[in-house]
């Protein structure tokens, strides 16, 4: 069974941002999966490296929504997005240094810190957007 499930409680209802939030989904699912395996070791920095990579065209994409449709949120939302970046570039680090990262406790943060996401801010950021939409 996959650690992270998607549904559709977790649609904004924007479709380039809910196959970006599917596609994170995989991500955190090919990481655990990987740790239940024990295969961790091996692919896990190709993993981080790419989810980082991810992460940031996919905050770019719903900062470019943001701004596109002057979204009030933009600055505590923006702020989220750096924090957690900042923290899977630690984490990058600390793998690229030799450190082992992966944890129980990291995929439980990384699960938590995107469901909160999703359904807190990012619905509230897929309602605003979507009610300047209809408008148009």
């Amino acid at each position: 069974m996959a650690f992270m499930i998607w549904n559709n409680n977790f649609k904004v209802n924007i479709k380039e941002i809910d196959l970006q939030h599917k596609k994170l989904f995989d991500m955190v699912n090919d990481m655990h999966d990987a740790m239940k395996t024990g295969t961790a070791d091996e692919i896990l920095k190709p993993i981080l490296e790419n989810m980082l990579l991810y992460c940031n065209t996919h905050f770019a994409t719903e900062e470019k929504y943001m701004i596109l449709y002057n979204y009030p949120d933009f600055i505590a939302h923006k702020w989220a997005h750096d924090n957690l970046t900042t923290k899977t570039k630690q984490l990058y680090e600390k793998l690229k240094s030799g450190e082992t990262v992966l944890s129980f406790d990291l995929m439980n943060f990384l699960k938590d810190w995107l469901n909160n996401h999703i359904l807190n801010v990012d619905k509230k950021m897929g309602s605003f957007i979507n009610s300047k939409i209809s408008f148009l």
